[in-house]
């Protein structure tokens, strides 16, 4: 490379110093003669003095133009010769042909034609040579491991700051005891497992838990994310897997966490179109790096996912993951703990008693209760209090599971129709609860995209549903439609919602349930996607005759209760009109006011009229055409209340 640059050079200054001009040799000219042609007009105006003495007389040093003995001679080149005097000088001046110039040596000549090339070639090496260098820097680190390695001194947890997730704890502190003594689980002959997969949730605390691990073992923590490993290039994921276990075993004994390891690890050869080269390159190597004939000793990886349904079958097997632990939603001591690990932020008043939020937030999970005591901060913040008090988390509470009070205004017609169709599912599930989930609050302000909401709290966590509860959670959806038929005599679209769910929870009790003379045969698994990594051809457990009596079952169930529903509105007629008119009036009534009506015929209690919000203050009027459809509740399975 060096000879390439020194070539070059040469090239260009070999290329510098010739000239047509010097191919011929110059005539050499007395100062006399010069100074007579170019009086007579005999020089061509491109010649200069050079003037390297300071004294009498100055050497004309070089070859200064080219001149003529008489008008019919061609211009030759000349150099001149002899000493200038002051007198020669003046008449050259005179003639306006020459000009005087500073002296030039042998160096300062070079230096002049030499450092414009080195400037030129030092500017093309930063903008090309340096970049190439870059480009090449970048292309061997391509396939190095993007792991971060989390700094012990900071933000380091403990398992004092996770909670509501003892049964995982008490499984992942023997690898804690195993980093800090190995000694002790080895000359049992134990072996650790390699691999703990912690499964769960959105929300449960899977990562924070791993980094509760790190922090309470005190050993090099690798972070790093499975959507990390996959590029576009095929064999890069593959090298940053090899490489991340390289860096592990330099730092042995350590931790690995891999979140959302269900990015790389998926199932391979299926789903539409087959596999991904890249990805199960990738995988291949995750799984000869975890246990192949090189085994990695002391490096333990920890994996989460929220997925794992979709994780090939090799990655679960023992000697890879050994383990897996279930983060579940937290119950309610758990809700309890969590909300005092998060309240130790947050400046709470007296009267905030953090067993009653637990007990009113089923089927939230960590992150949400974090969020909610938040919301609670925020909210009593903008009214200008120095500590949060009871009444901000119950609005934070509301306005995250069931959305932001809109005060938008309503015509009498749309407050009447929402007033009844409320009124009908707070009648109905009053009449038919059971005691485990009473109303919590009937209101007919708009929240999130429904322009009212009946609230459920169920007294304690509910982790199976009976045949009668469904039946009559099926009834209080359809109390709103009943209630608008019955006295507007017309029906709306606000039901929407409670048909799509009436809906999901017959298709359940007949499909997986079993809870229809069809009998305890599962007929809802067959519903899988090809498209997130499942076979592309399944089989159809289903024969028509058998899909029609699906059907005719799910219509005979909600028919059934269409009826039981009507019978108890009709009936209790005089307190639906009562819990009407006492929504228009006040807007929200609790559910202690509807039980009330039913007993009494009228409230006795006080309703505590809560005053609009400064950030909700009414917006500009809408049509009765742009009623919004009432949201889907949530899914089965989650005890989180759920706005009709």
């Amino acid at each position: 490379m060096l000879i390439f640059w020194l070539a070059l050079v040469a090239a260009v200054l070999a290329l510098l110093y010739y000239t047509p001009s010097m191919s011929s040799q110059p005539e050499v000219l007395q100062i006399q003669e010069v100074v007579e042609r170019s009086e007579n007009g005999n020089i061509k105006p491109k010649t200069g003095i050079i003037r390297p003495d300071v004294g009498v007389g100055r050497d004309w040093h070089t070859i200064t133009g080219e001149s003529r003995k008489d008008a019919t001679t061609p211009f030759t080149p000349f150099r001149a010769a002899g000493r200038v005097t002051d007198a020669n000088m003046m008449r050259l001046q005179q003639s306006k042909l020459f000009s005087e110039q500073p002296s030039q040596t042998l160096l300062t000549t070079i230096a002049a034609q030499v450092i414009p090339f080195v400037l030129i070639i030092g500017l093309l090496y930063f903008l090309f040579v340096r970049q190439l260098r870059q480009a090449g820097r970048g292309a061997l680190s391509f396939g190095k491991s993007r792991a971060k390695l989390l700094t012990r001194d900071r933000d380091k947890l403990t398992f004092g700051d996770v909670a509501g997730c003892d049964e995982a704890k008490e499984e992942v502190s023997e690898v804690v005891e195993f980093l800090k003594d190995p000694k002790k689980f080895t000359k049992m002959g134990g072996r650790i497992p390699k691999g703990i997969l912690m499964v769960g949730p959105p929300g449960t605390g899977k990562t924070l838990l791993a980094k509760a691990v790190a922090g309470e073992a005190d050993v090099p923590f690798f972070s790093i994310s499975g959507s990390d490993f996959v590029e576009m290039f095929v064999g890069v994921g593959a090298s940053r897997v090899r490489d991340m276990f390289e860096q592990g075993r330099k730092s042995a004994p350590c931790l690995i966490f891999i979140d959302e390891i269900d990015a790389v690890g998926r199932q391979r050869g299926a789903g539409l179109g087959g596999g991904n080269d890249e990805r199960e390159q990738t995988l291949n190597s995750l799984l000869v790096e975890m246990d192949g004939f090189d085994t990695t000793e002391g490096v333990i990886i920890i994996a989460a996912t929220n997925r794992p349904d979709v994780l090939d079958s090799a990655l679960l097997r023992p000697g890879r993951f050994d383990r897996q632990i279930y983060v579940d939603l937290p119950d309610l001591v758990g809700r309890e703990q969590i909300l005092r690990v998060h309240a130790k932020k947050v400046s709470l008043a007296e009267n905030v008693d953090l067993s009653v939020i637990a007990r009113g937030t089923p089927g939230l999970s960590g992150a949400e209760l974090a969020n909610l005591l938040n919301e609670a901060a925020l909210l009593a913040a903008r009214r200008s209090k120095k500590k949060v008090e009871m009444i901000d988390v119950d609005d934070a509470r509301e306005k995250v599971q069931f959305g932001r009070e809109r005060r938008r205004l309503m015509d009498d017609e749309e407050k009447k129709l929402t007033a009844y169709h409320e009124a009908g599912h707070a009648l109905i599930q009053a009449v038919l609860d059971d005691g485990h989930m009473p109303v919590h609050k009937v209101t007919i302000i708009p929240r999130g995209r429904s322009l009212g909401s009946t609230m459920f709290i169920p007294k304690k966590d509910i982790l199976t549903h009976a045949k009668k509860r469904m039946l009559s959670q099926i009834a209080m959806g359809l109390g709103g439609r009943i209630a608008e038929e019955l006295v507007l005599g017309d029906v709306s679209s606000g039901a929407a919602g409670d048909i799509k769910q009436i809906t999901k929870i017959a298709r359940h009790m007949v499909c997986d349930w079993g809870m229809s003379p069809l009998g305890p045969v599962a007929y809802g698994d067959n519903h899988d996607t090809v498209f997130l990594g499942r076979d592309i051809t399944r089989n159809e457990n289903l024969s028509e005759e058998t899909a029609r009596k699906i059907d005719e079952e799910i219509h005979r169930i909600i028919d059934t209760e269409y009826q039981r529903a009507t019978k108890i509105v009709t009936d209790h007629r005089a307190a639906l009109d009562k819990i009407a008119e006492a929504l228009l009036e006040h807007e929200t009534i609790d559910g202690k006011h509807v039980l009330e009506i039913l007993e009494f015929g009228e409230i006795r209690s006080p309703i505590v009229v809560t005053p609009p919000k400064p950030d909700n203050k009414p917006s500009g009027g809408t049509k009765a055409t742009d009623k919004v459809v009432a949201p889907e509740p949530p899914p089965l399975g989650q005890s989180a209340p759920t706005p009709a």
